[in-house]
């Protein structure tokens, strides 16, 4: 019976950080760059205008698949919760024994009874996050009512890790500035990751034993 719950605890301990890894694995082109689409040669009829060209009243606005486009990363988001809750109640009963017979025997404070309940509770949550920087994209699908699916991702490489930003949604033409920025409060279906390797990630994180004893205590 013992060597069945050794060889069971290895199994779970095993498995712990495999399952963990498994659930935060994204597809390494989940966010990659997408090439623009090769144009067709011009066709041979001496025409001085050709097809493929860019609008007057569009400039260098990005809005083709494989144009690129600046997110400015304006994330902030605060939130607060708090309550309170009180109760109380309380009760007492006296009784007044006459003076005469065999109940005189009794004072009032023999039967005499009292109670109260009382019961207070409180709770506050709190939680803030910021991000801000900028990151240039790449359109990857236009949709037929004009939406742009845009990825992409930039890699840091520090003296003591790497650091990852990666950012997929949806944009419309009409939010890209003259200079191909577009605010991320402005990307729907927004998918953006902050991710980081190495020693400060590593010595920020709990070892996977103490993650696995987390996991299956009950208190």
């Amino acid at each position: 019976m013992r060597r069945r719950l050794s060889s069971a605890l290895i199994l779970a301990l095993a498995a712990a950080p495999v399952g963990a890894a498994a659930k935060d694995k994204v597809p390494d082109d989940a966010f990659a760059a997408t090439a623009p689409a090769p144009q067709a040669p011009p066709p041979a009829n001496g025409a001085i205008f050709q097809g493929g060209y860019v609008a007057l009243t569009s400039g260098g606005r990005a809005g083709r698949v494989g144009d690129i486009v600046t997110i400015q990363l304006v994330e902030r988001t605060i939130a607060s919760k708090s309550n309170a809750a009180g109760t109380q109640r309380g009760g007492s009963l006296g009784l007044t024994p006459p003076s005469t017979g065999p109940l005189s025997l009794f004072s009032p404070s023999d039967i005499g009874m009292g109670g109260s309940n009382e019961f207070k509770g409180k709770g506050e949550a709190s939680q803030s996050n910021q991000l801000a920087g900028e990151i240039s994209v790449t359109i990857a699908e236009v949709y037929p009512n004009g939406t742009m699916l845009v990825k992409g991702e930039k890699l840091l490489t520090l003296n003591r890790g790497d650091e990852r930003v990666q950012i997929s949604g949806l944009i419309r033409a009409i939010d890209i500035g003259p200079d191909n920025r577009v605010a991320s409060t402005r990307v729907a279906d927004a998918n953006i990751r902050y991710v980081g390797k190495g020693e400060i990630a590593r010595a920020s994180r709990q070892g996977w034993l103490q993650r696995f004893f987390s996991v299956i205590s009950p208190f």
